[in-house]
């Protein structure tokens, strides 16, 4: 039984793509292929960080993968850089979220956001969203000073919440993150917006959905 649903936070309930979409026009033709290169470049920094044992905020992780990035596909443009880096601070839900996390409400679900990003980015973007008030908490990797899928992350959790990872539903739209929850002992769904194929990690999720309105009747709540 579900006790406590724990939802990443970028790419999962927020769309980190509407960053460029907000700025299309500024970026040009290389949008798509721009974010697409931001997205796999941030998370590749975050896991080469915590092999090297150098870890840093998500904020600067962001803004260094967008610098490579911009570099990248020719984009010099000076004003480009800073229109992105503060629409990270008001990322757009996605359609369905909302309402989803109303009805596990209602049916007396907690819920909480855990997420690689540190609160300087995390808190505005979610009071931006107006949906603050549904979250008993939004957790941040910055008090263990180490990136996902460290299992420091996922023991926040427990630490913060009271509750123990048996009682956890996780919700990932990253597989290596819904493998590494998994791995750590949560009850773990891959929110496979993209169709992608899955990774062969260790743990396994229970359950892929191709968005999260479908969650509430997973968990036998709708």
């Amino acid at each position: 039984m579900t006790t406590l649903c724990v939802f990443d936070a970028y790419g999962t309930l927020f769309d980190f793509n509407s960053a460029v979409a907000r700025h299309r026009s500024a970026i040009g033709p290389k949008a798509d292929a721009l974010a697409d290169m931001w997205r796999l470049k941030q998370i590749q920094y975050t896991w080469l960080r915590n092999g090297m044992g150098a870890y840093a905020k998500f904020w600067q992780v962001t803004g260094e993968a967008l610098d490579h990035c911009l570099e990248a596909h020719g984009i010099s443009d000076p004003a480009v850089r800073p229109k992105l880096m503060n629409a990270y601070l008001a990322l757009d839900p996605f359609p369905e979220v909302p309402a989803m996390l109303d009805q596990l409400r209602r049916r007396g679900v907690r819920l909480a956001i855990l997420s690689n990003g540190n609160p300087e980015m995390l808190d505005p973007m979610v009071a931006a969203s107006g949906l603050a008030d549904r979250f008993e908490a939004v957790l941040s990797v910055d008090p263990v000073g180490v990136f996902k899928p460290d299992a420091r992350v996922y023991r926040l959790v427990e630490e913060r919440c009271g509750v123990t990872p048996d009682k956890v539903s996780f919700l990932s739209s990253n597989c290596w993150d819904a493998h590494g929850a998994a791995h750590f002992g949560f009850r773990t769904v891959w929110v496979n917006r993209a169709g992608a194929p899955d990774d062969n990690l260790p743990g396994k999720p229970v359950a892929q959905l191709r968005d999260l309105s479908q969650l509430p009747g997973l968990l036998g709540v709708s």
